[in-house]
């Protein structure tokens, strides 16, 4: 399988009860893509780099520019604006800013769990980072 493609006009909360923030950029961040906080400002994350850089914290639910702040999605249901796998467990990628099935994760890669496939649309945000590559 591959990352998903996300159609950014599309990704939105699909509950109010979400838990979101405000949060600052340190680089150009796109809708649907998932993030990790260094110091102060969130950066893309990728699971192929180091244990911190795939630890995201959640999901952008808006863009930004450098230094921009965007809304971060940490938990609840979002349309990620892509077509789910029903019951699926969707990971940050080894693309910086992706996300992909959960069979794609090498033996090398570090592992963050994004949530799970709700339905076709909707992915349930449920954040679950781990201190080793996968094995």
């Amino acid at each position: 399988m591959a990352d998903l493609i996300i159609t950014e006009a599309d990704v939105k909360l699909k509950e109010s009860a979400a838990q979101t923030e405000i949060v600052q950029a340190g680089e150009a961040i796109t809708r649907g893509q998932p993030v990790y906080l260094s110091s102060d400002k969130y950066y893309l994350a990728d699971n192929n780099v180091d244990l911190p850089t795939a630890a995201a914290k959640g999901i952008a639910l808006t863009g930004c520019a450098l230094d921009g702040y965007f809304v971060l999605v940490t938990k609840g249901d979002m349309d990620l604006g892509a077509t789910l796998i029903v019951g699926e467990t969707y990971i940050v990628s080894d693309t910086a800013g992706g996300i992909g099935p959960i069979a794609d994760l090498l033996t090398t890669q570090f592992t963050t769990i994004l949530g799970h496939a709700k339905d076709a649309s909707t992915l349930e945000v449920d954040l679950k980072s781990f201190a080793t590559a996968y094995a």
